[in-house]
């Protein structure tokens, strides 16, 4: 497809140019195999020349008019909803996306650029009181300079613009990183969209590359004052203590191992569509997808019997059909681990109610239950269609049970009394979680972020302007101070 091979490149410092390191990432349809794009990948050399671009352009780009900054967001809004059915089949073809995924991920994607619009106005100075009378204290907000980004391949359009675009709204400049399994959707097309809309060059930089060419090279370099990582917590471990070591702050979006509880007086018919939306929406490769579905005993039997003739409904293929709910897996290495995973699982005394094929890089839908208490399964991201329905006798055993896994991301419970759900949702350990609704949600203003194992730090909102911004002091002494000597 020529939109791919025509992004097949690196940007930086606004120049298009091959990457000259050794050897080429491959851009492949995950669900037939049709290669997409070859791209050269960047070098550490390569990387060294976007931040320093970044650093060069950032000076005049944070001191730029933010009404002049907020105009190149309205015309980056306007190019996408131009371009929306082009995007459309680019999130299926490198993806694998469903057309259901691809609409979800774009809707998003501008409500985060309206956001960014607002954001480009926001942050304000402030006026605090001193002890002495003739002293002023100034307190501004000020970009923290050049942010490095690295993006997933799950949600990568919008996932890049969640960091890129507010990053450079606060006038910071970026250099953004995708994941080699999604260059263009994550990267380069990102690049060309804020190019048309007129970002000055240097402000956004995106290097295609890999770890086994550049090492830590994007992380530990002299440039950034932040890093905003999204991906798996055992890479976001390494992020967090390379940026210690070199004194930077990072902003951590990690996996999760979410928790949807149904209670005995929960609306069994709705939280089971609520149940089957959160576990397989794109295949289940989701950081909020709900791993875990905990079922009240009481209501265990009807719930079950109503999820898995949901679940068999679904329709595996094409992920271009309109009617297709669960397209590929990014890649063989996640479809062949999802299979393993189950079959062990399995072997080890767990029950299938389904025992999903797999074909290719398509794994239909698994639904295990009765698994065993130590089942390595169970604290665990599993990111794939793979569900685990668990009963619980009780509040305190469902809060035990939710609570019993390293990560802390999303959630939901489902009760017929809200209060009581609120009660409950106080007492499972993650950073976010809704009553009667979905464990899968984002929304630009409400800070977004996980505890334990699933990150550090928020984006979104107020929480954005935290990651982006730094506070300087000025003060100013209108009298004379008197030194002691």
């Amino acid at each position: 497809m020529s939109f791919f091979t025509d992004l097949a490149h690196q940007y930086i410092d606004g120049e298009w140019k091959a990457g000259s390191g050794s050897w080429d990432i491959i851009d492949f349809n995950p669900y037939n195999g049709e290669k997409l794009a070859s791209i050269t990948v960047a070098t550490a050399e390569e990387v060294d020349q976007a931040y320093r671009a970044a650093q060069r352009a950032q000076e005049a780009w944070g001191a730029t008019n933010p009404y002049t900054r907020r105009a190149v967001f309205e015309r980056v809004l306007r190019i996408i909803e131009d371009r929306e059915a082009e995007i459309t089949e680019a999130i299926v073809a490198e993806l694998g996306g469903t057309l259901v995924k691809a609409g979800f991920e774009l809707h998003l994607a501008k409500e985060f650029l309206r956001e960014a619009i607002h954001l480009a106005l926001t942050p304000q100075g402030r006026i605090l009181p001193s002890p002495d009378d003739t002293k002023e204290n100034r307190l501004y907000r000020v970009p923290v300079g050049v942010v490095g980004v690295i993006s997933p391949f799950n949600f990568p359009f919008l996932l890049s613009i969640k960091s890129v675009a507010p990053a450079i709204a606060l006038g910071n400049a970026v250099v953004l990183k995708p994941h080699q399994n999604a260059p263009v959707l994550g990267g380069s097309l990102l690049a060309k969209i804020f190019e048309d809309a007129g970002l000055p060059p240097g402000v956004l930089n995106v290097v295609i590359t890999d770890i086994a060419e550049i090492g830590d090279a994007l992380i530990d370099h002299p440039v950034p004052g932040a890093i905003s990582f999204t991906g798996s917590d055992a890479v976001g471990r390494h992020v967090a203590t390379v940026c210690a070591q070199t004194f930077k702050r990072c902003v951590l979006e990690l996996g999760g191992n979410s928790a949807l509880i149904v209670l005995d007086d929960a609306d069994v018919d709705y939280a089971v569509d609520a149940a089957v939306f959160s576990r397989f929406v794109h295949q289940g490769q989701v950081c909020m997808a709900a791993n875990r579905i905990l079922v009240d005993r009481s209501v265990e039997a009807e719930f079950t019997e109503k999820f898995v003739a949901k679940v068999k409904s679904l329709k595996v293929g094409d992920p271009a059909s309109p009617e297709t709910h669960i397209g590929p897996l990014i890649n063989s290495s996640q479809a062949d681990g999802v299979s393993s995973l189950v079959a062990q699982t399995v072997q080890a005394g767990a029950t299938a109610l389904l025992h999903g094929r797999t074909e290719g890089n398509l794994v239909a839908p698994s639904v295990l239950t009765d698994l065993p208490e130590d089942a390595p399964v169970l604290r665990q991201e599993i990111f794939g269609p793979v569900a685990l329905i668990l009963p619980f006798d009780g509040e305190d055993e469902a809060v035990r049970i939710a609570n019993d896994t390293p990560y802390g991301l999303s959630g939901a419970v489902h009760t017929a009394d809200t209060e009581r759900g609120v009660r409950l949702a106080h007492r499972i350990h993650s950073g976010m979680i809704h009553i009667n609704d979905g464990t899968v949600h984002d929304e630009p203003i409400v800070p977004f972020g996980g505890e334990k194992h699933s990150g550090v730090g928020r984006l979104n909102g107020d929480a954005t302007i935290e990651a982006f911004t730094t506070h300087k002091w000025i003060s100013v002494q209108y009298g004379r101070s008197r030194f002691p000597f």
